[in-house]
């Protein structure tokens, strides 16, 4: 889906992704995990990828084993840098925070002006607790940078 990058449409991203979530009865963790995620790197495409009149992306692809949340924003002259903040910094740790949730994570440059931030969490991993659940589809699994980088894999939507 395309939203504005503003701080209603990070928040709608939010919102649209929790009631996907609970349509695909995924475990507990998981949900709550992707909500953060999702709120964070929808955060970053409104604050740091914002150029007027161009949206953010939001995807959000599962397979059995593992759910995928991408954000494309048009500002890929600006990639994302995770550092530590300083003590009294009200912000800078939403990158810390999708290290800490999501199994795996990256950014993909391309198409130019693009980039697209990228979180992957398994459904079967025990720090997510409940069940393994999800749905069928592949994920596109490129990495440039990010924690535990995957292989390529074609694309294509997850089926409902």
């Amino acid at each position: 889906m395309l939203l504005s990058p503003t701080p209603r449409g990070a928040r709608l991203a939010r919102l649209l992704a929790t009631e996907w979530l609970r349509t695909w009865d995924l475990p507990h963790g998981i949900t709550e995990a992707a909500e953060h995620v999702v709120a964070e790197l929808a955060t970053n495409a409104a604050t740091h990828g914002r150029l007027p009149g161009r949206d953010f992306r939001l995807a959000l692809h599962a397979t059995t084993d593992v759910l995928r949340i991408e954000v494309t924003d048009t500002r890929s002259d600006d990639l994302p840098l995770r550092q530590p903040p300083s003590t009294d910094a009200v912000s800078g740790r939403g990158l810390l925070l999708v290290e800490a949730l999501a199994d795996r994570w990256g950014v993909e440059v391309g198409p130019v002006p693009r980039k697209t931030v990228w979180a992957e969490l398994d459904l079967c991993s025990p720090e997510h607790s409940g069940p393994c659940s999800g749905a069928p589809g592949d994920l596109p699994q490129e990495s440039r940078e990010g924690k535990n980088p995957t292989k390529p894999h074609p694309s294509r939507p997850p089926k409902r």
